[in-house]
């Protein structure tokens, strides 16, 4: 079995909290999940997370105007600098304090970074190399309070910013002689936004204008009390008639011969360009706008300066988009009762992006035909239990907050959500045959759900109430099973009647787990905190009869698996026990210890070491692989294992978080964060914290741990909840703290380059393209790992070269040729052109690949998911003998 799994996708958590972007060409927006970041194509319909982390929770991101640059900064100013197209990360950079606000300069060598009170620009990572990838240009100093808000002007040489000090303060990039500096204060509230109004009707070069031209001549300025003012640059008379026309670089007038013609007060002639005439201007308020909006905060607001757009979110969950300078409303909607914590427009100005960190949510609306472009919402609390389908194209999940939700596993969205349970969701799972999904809640019923028609076709109920917390369904999809957590007892109904068949007892405690032989046999497997585990036969001559595995009294049961042979079935203990059993013979044949595996954090309130605390230390979840030669585990921890059965060793141990905002994540902790009031991170201090975390000390309830009204602040705790294999076994998903992590053996994402080295690069590539060598290019792209570069090189060769360009193709080479004709096909409109490659290509190479192919049906799916008449065609080439060539 290949364990060489990567993290491939984050499913289930779309936002969490700080500004989402849009990229340049408008196709996609950039979100902030936990500390990763993903991009999702709103085109294609496709998302991807990005091959990297941050220390900590992401709270700002920022990308540059050519999107080859994406900067992540994490709640303590930590930052990382990620090269976007080849998903490579080149630099760790701190900023040693908390950050609100990153910004590009539009011709992105220039990134402004807030430091509470000061303003820092950095010289941005150039093509050349260099010693230090961030160097500091200049600190910028003069607000009373922390800044929130940057914003450049088109030219990129001034900035304006908005503090919390009540003012917007306008900057200069670099030391201009005669700039006065201007303070615009009028607001009652912090300043959530300004920006400069520029000149649509302007084609020149900024740097060939003159102050009374090139100079922005308004500003808009939004508060948080929902005041919209303004400001124009009006000339200041009184103080005009004492300005003096002087050269540059001179601190009195020239005395210099007046030239004939010349009239008192002008320049001498030829000196047009390199005279600037000093001259007060002031800032004035020419209009003030008021949202209205019931006494709701403006909590983001963001302006289009080519439309004229003004988008505004509020802490009601309402959202307003204005056209100014004219203060005309054009849409006000709500899309949550939680407040809106980001805003975006595109750049063509057709979309406008939401989120809600409350709910985890993030929408793209698009404001003229008043549709949604996408929609997608977390769970509101962490994701319990997850499942795959039968054909592994969709993984489900269910949580706290009683939604079902069916994401797909190709492109990570969530296509459907069921809301019928009234409470936590404590186990999902697929029927085997048919588009049906199960899922059991602590409300006392198990549901199915048609994903066909997408409705709760079947309630199943006992006569008296249950909280359930386990499920299980039979591999032909009849029967499923339910076992209680507040009555020791395993509940069997009839699918097709709904009538509940059998009641079966025998527990002593909560039935943690259960699942039926995949094998068909019939039996059920079931696992309870009595220390047991039992096997239950419940169709044929020996239904009723039971196996008892393990001794009554002992560790408790949290997690049983089957083999999918039905030949051995896997138990976890609460003393981190993985013991292996014989269900004919009821007899142990092996066992792994996986106390030191496991390997959980130190939490902040323990009062012993990690090392020394048994509390929590096992696994909590047990899924074996396809063949059943290995078995995968996760629990109360950072960390998943694989353990090879036959020698019950430990193959592999994936960490899947680095996120130092959770808690449980250090071995060790900082003596210095404890307190005689307890640890630091966990003391309520609202007067020093956030709005939202002040808004949540209000509200609080006592005894409340988790969701809105929470009296302790606490931290999540990292764990891995539930552990799926996928059907083809080429990845695997974690229900995990973060969210539905996917790890897989696929590396179609990834930046994987062959025999990579300093001369294979874009521009060899298309030098090679320009000198015919097809073959060589074609090898050069795919050594880069650039689709675009081997879709210009497979474009650019000549219809008579292609029977000799497939054919003198490496054989390392060939599945990724054979991948990306797949691609290919799906989206170009060459339709003859690429059916010319892919005939060419197998009539040379499907010999050669048909072994490793052929083997998996699961791959051979995945390298046909072409349209039926084309996959058809595909399919009866690759079979049809090659003819023979002539020498």
């Amino acid at each position: 079995m290949r364990t060489d799994f990567r993290f491939s996708n984050l499913c289930g958590v779309v936002y969490k909290q700080g500004n989402v972007i849009f990229t340049p060409d408008g196709n996609s927006i950039v979100s902030a999940v936990g500390n990763r970041v993903s991009v999702f194509d709103l085109v294609n319909n496709v998302s991807n997370t990005l091959p990297f982390e941050n220390r900590k929770t992401i709270s700002r991101i920022a990308l540059s105007p050519n999107a080859a640059l994406l900067i992540s900064i994490d709640e303590d100013g930590k930052s990382i600098v990620f090269n976007v197209p080849n998903r490579t990360s080149l630099h760790h950079h701190s900023f040693k304090e908390p950050v609100r606000d990153v910004r590009f300069s539009p011709n992105g060598s220039i990134v402004l970074v807030t430091q509470g009170r000061l303003i820092q620009a950095w010289r941005t990572p150039g093509h050349h190399r260099e010693f230090a990838p961030f160097v500091l240009h200049r600190t910028y100093a003069g607000h009373y309070d922390d800044v929130v808000r940057l914003s450049w002007r088109s030219c990129g040489t001034r900035f304006i910013s908005a503090s919390k000090d009540m003012t917007a303060r306008i900057w200069t990039l670099n030391p201009e002689e005669g700039f006065m500096p201007a303070v615009l204060a009028g607001h009652r509230d912090v300043v959530v936004g300004a920006w400069f109004v520029e000149d649509k009707d302007t084609d020149k070069d900024s740097s060939q204008l003159s102050k009374d031209e090139s100079d922005p001549s308004r500003i808009y300025t939004v508060s948080k009390d929902g005041a919209f003012f303004i400001w124009e640059e009006q000339l200041d008379v009184e103080a005009d008639e004492d300005a003096e026309t002087i050269l540059p670089g001179q601190t009195k007038r020239p005395r210099v011969a007046m030239a004939p013609g010349q009239l008192q007060g002008q320049a001498p002639p030829g000196t047009r360009q390199n005279i600037n005439t000093l001259r007060k201007y002031r800032w004035k308020i020419i209009a003030r706008h008021y949202f209205n909006q019931n006494h709701a905060k403006v909590q983001t607001a963001e302006f289009h300066p080519k439309s004229g757009l003004l988008l505004v979110g509020f802490s009601s969950g309402v959202f307003g988009l204005w056209e100014v300078p004219d203060f005309s409303n054009i849409h006000t909607l709500s899309i949550s009762q939680h407040q809106i914590t980001a805003a975006s427009i595109s750049p063509g100005g057709e979309w406008l992006a939401l989120g809600s960190s409350a709910l985890g949510q993030l929408l793209v609306w698009e404001w003229q035909s008043e549709t949604y472009v996408l929609k997608q919402q977390a769970h509101s609390g962490t994701i319990d239990c997850c499942s795959y389908s039968a054909d592994g194209h969709h993984l489900a999940t269910g949580a706290l907050d009683g939604k079902v939700k069916v994401w797909s596993a190709s492109n990570g969205f969530c296509f459907v959500t069921f809301h019928e349970h009234s409470a936590g969701v404590t186990k999902v799972e697929f029927a085997r045959q048919g588009q049906v999904l199960w899922s059991s809640s602590l409300d006392g019923t198990v549901r199915g759900f048609d994903l066909l028609r997408y409705r709760n076709f079947r309630t199943l109920t006992t006569p008296t109430a249950v909280q359930f917390s386990s499920l299980a369904v039979d591999p032909s999809g009849d029967v499923v099973a339910a076992g209680g957590a507040d009555v020791f007892e395993i509940y069997v109904w009839s699918v097709q009647t709904g009538r509940l068949l059998e009641v079966l007892p025998g527990h002593t405690g909560p039935i943690g787990a259960l699942q039926f032989d995949p094998s068909g046999s019939g039996r059920l497997l079931s696992g309870s905190w009595d220390g047991t585990a039992r096997v239950w036969e419940i169709f044929g001559r020996k239904a009723g009869q039971t196996e008892s595995l393990g001794r009554l009294g002992g560790p408790s049961v949290v997690a049983v698996t089957w083999r999918p042979d039905g030949q051995e079935v896997a138990l976890s203990t609460l003393d981190g026990m993985i013991t292996f059993w014989d269900p004919e013979e009821a007899n142990q044949v092996g066992s792994v210890e996986g106390r030191r595996d496991i390997a959980p954090g130190r939490l902040a309130g323990d009062h012993r070491t990690a090392t020394n605390n048994s509390s929590g230390r096992c696994f909590t979840s047990l899924c074996y692989n396809t063949d059943g030669s290995c078995v995968l585990a996760g629990g109360r921890s950072r960390f998943v294992c694989i353990y090879e059965c036959r020698s019950r060793v430990l193959l592999k141990r994936f960490q899947i978080s680095y996120n130092l905002s959770l808690d449980g994540m250090r071995d060790f902790l900082n003596s210095k964060n404890m307190t005689d009031a307890g640890p630091l991170d966990l003391i309520d201090d609202a007067e020093g914290s956030s709005e939202e975390e002040a808004d949540r000390y209000a509200k609080r309830l006592p005894g409340v741990q988790k969701g809105d009204l929470s009296r302790r602040k606490t931290q999540p705790e990292i764990r891995v909840m539930e552990v799926r294999f996928a059907p083809t076994g080429r990845s695997w998903a974690a229900a995990t703290t973060e969210g539905l992590m996917i790890y897989s053996v696929d590396d179609d994402i990834a930046f994987d380059p062959f025999d990579l080295d300093i001369d294979v690069t874009p521009q060899t590539t298309k030098r090679v393209v320009a000198q015919g060598d097809w073959t060589r290019a074609l090898v050069m792209s795919f050594r880069l790992g650039d689709r675009k570069l081997t879709q210009f090189v497979v474009e650019q060769t000549p219809t008579n070269d292609i029977e000799l360009t497939v054919r003198q193709l490496p054989a390392k080479y060939q599945e990724r040729m054979l991948k990306f004709l797949v691609e290919w096909l799906e989206s170009t409109h060459l339709v003859e052109f690429a059916l010319r490659w892919v005939t060419s290509f197998l009539r040379h190479h499907a010999r050669s690949l048909k072994d490793s192919v052929v083997k998996d049906a699961a791959e051979d799916a995945e390298f046909l998911p072409a349209p039926p008449l084309v996959s058809r065609f595909l399919f009866r080439d690759s079979f049809t003998p090659a003819p023979p060539h002539e020498p």
